[in-house]
């Protein structure tokens, strides 16, 4: 098969615009820090990766335009302020579960299976300290539930 020049050369203008569009969506989700943290549940114990979310900047991005995440991974917004608050699933492919924790570090309020691409809000229902986003089923799977411990260094369950 023969190619032309013109044809390569737009085939390299397409993979360049594409890699570029790689070279900025990822260093912005990459400098977050990670800890681990733990969900005890009924059924024992649950060990997850999180990004941690702490600038208005990063809380406002979350997951957002990401198509996949592992299994074990996830994302934990830090308000170091108790507070009341609503989270949106406006350009977030991926479904999510999402444990609102309260500042004793324990589960007041679960959301599963949020709809991806929603712009419609989801509240806390309560005043809290972090908001933790996991795959849709997740929740299910480990079986969480309402007043289940969370640990992380920057909360500590009571």
């Amino acid at each position: 098969m023969q190619v032309t020049r013109q044809y390569a050369d737009k085939f390299l203008a397409l993979m360049f615009a594409f890699g570029m569009s790689l070279l900025f969506a990822l260093p912005a989700n990459a400098i977050m820090a990670t800890e681990t943290l733990t969900i005890m549940t009924g059924t024992g114990q649950h060990h997850f990766e999180v990004e941690i979310a702490r600038t208005d900047e990063e809380q406002a991005r979350g997951l957002m335009g990401r198509r996949y995440m592992p299994v074990d991974r996830g994302m934990i917004f830090d308000y170091p302020v108790v507070q009341p608050v609503s989270m949106w699933m406006d350009n977030t492919f991926i479904p999510l579960d999402m444990l609102f924790v309260g500042a004793d570090g324990r589960v007041v309020r679960i959301a599963e299976k949020t709809e991806p691409m929603s712009r419609r809000y989801i509240p806390s229902g309560a005043p809290v300290r972090a908001v933790i986003e996991l795959n849709a089923g997740t929740v299910a799977r480990i079986g969480a539930k309402i007043g289940d411990k969370i640990d992380i260094p920057f909360i500590k369950a009571q």
